[in-house]
């Protein structure tokens, strides 16, 4: 199979992209498949240059502001420029978070240029990010989920409404970039200038206390229910891309009727939001038992560690098989969101 995989990009999770890219390509080259690669923000990557240009490593805090800016004044999404490699492929692998590359962006020139691409179409791509839309499907759908608003919110209705700790966070952002846990009206301010650096919608989230969970969807079915222990209050940006940082374990030590529950929801969630291929969907299960969801990601992350093929491999299917699985199904068409 002629795969390309388009990764890198503009978003704030550039680094983690490009992780999940090099060993995409790896795992997909061992199964005897024909990779080439294209970073959206600056073209195809020669075969000779990948060693060098596609590291393998996420730093403990992601690319500054100037720097994606940066990259997007050389030419935004120029690597869609190389159509005759993107053209040829049979399918193109998306190892691409945040941003345009998950805000159906993409998605949408992809479905113009009519090449099958992994993950989902550009309205679940695009329903999914904005955090806002996807809490109302959540609720509609019967998945509980954390009260919230969303700035500008007066400190009087944050109180009486939500109380304290909240989470200030960009309503279309991943990897918990700009994102605060604030425990206190004083801190409630700079924690939204904060957020407001990322994205142009705030929101503001009741806190969840308890156990962080994420389950798997894979070709609409539910994959093993993980558990992630961070060594910080929240599974942050360090955390999750620092060796050490965490323990991730799978399958989480969870009652059966909690863990098939888990499962339930998230199936429910990637329906709702009319999703395809595969996604993740993360929760917070209290103390008292019930599984509040997070958020779902339609582009999780995709190196051998990440959370979404640890889910799988719990489920039996190891890191090659699941990369190969993920093209077929954008193949064949199969769970792929109608344009």
């Amino acid at each position: 199979m002629r795969v390309t995989v388009l990764t890198g990009g503009t978003s704030s999770e550039r680094d983690v992209a490009i992780a999940s890219a090099v060993q995409i390509v790896a795992a997909l080259r061992s199964k005897g498949h024909d990779v080439a690669v294209v970073d959206t923000a600056r073209g195809l990557i020669p075969l000779a240059d990948e060693s060098r240009m596609l590291s393998g490593s996420v730093g403990v805090i992601p690319p500054s502001i100037d720097e994606l800016h940066s990259l997007e004044r050389g030419l935004l999404l120029s690597g869609l420029g190389n159509l005759a490699v993107i053209r040829d492929a049979e399918v193109l692998f998306l190892a691409l978070h945040g941003g345009r590359g998950e805000d159906g962006t993409i998605q949408t020139l992809l479905e113009v240029v009519g090449v099958p691409y992994t993950g989902s179409g550009p309205l679940g791509s695009g329903m999914a990010m904005d955090k806002d839309v996807s809490k109302r499907l959540f609720r509609d759908a019967g998945v509980p989920t954390a009260d919230w608003t969303m700035a500008p919110v007066r400190l009087t209705e944050v109180e009486s409404s939500l109380g304290w700790p909240v989470v200030v966070k960009p309503s279309k952002q991943g990897s918990t970039v700009g994102l605060t846990v604030v425990k206190q009206a004083g801190d409630f301010e700079g924690a939204v200038e904060l957020a407001a650096r990322y994205d142009d919608e705030v929101m503001v989230e009741r806190f969840v206390p308890g156990r962080e969970l994420t389950v798997g969807v894979l070709e609409g079915k539910p994959l093993a229910v993980g558990e992630i222990i961070p060594r910080h209050e929240i599974f942050d940006y360090e955390c999750k891309y620092t060796p050490g940082m965490s323990e991730e374990i799978f399958p989480a030590d969870l009652p059966g009727p909690v863990a098939r529950e888990c499962q339930r929801l998230a199936l429910l969630v990637h329906e709702a939001l009319k999703l395809g291929g595969y996604s993740r969907v993360d929760f917070r299960l209290t103390p008292a038992g019930e599984a509040f969801c997070l958020e779902v990601n339609t582009l999780p992350g995709m190196t051998a560690t990440s959370l979404l093929p640890q889910s799988a491999r719990a489920a039996g299917i190891e890191f090659p098989d699941l990369c190969e699985r993920i093209c077929r199904t954008a193949q064949l068409g199969r769970l792929q969101e109608p344009s």
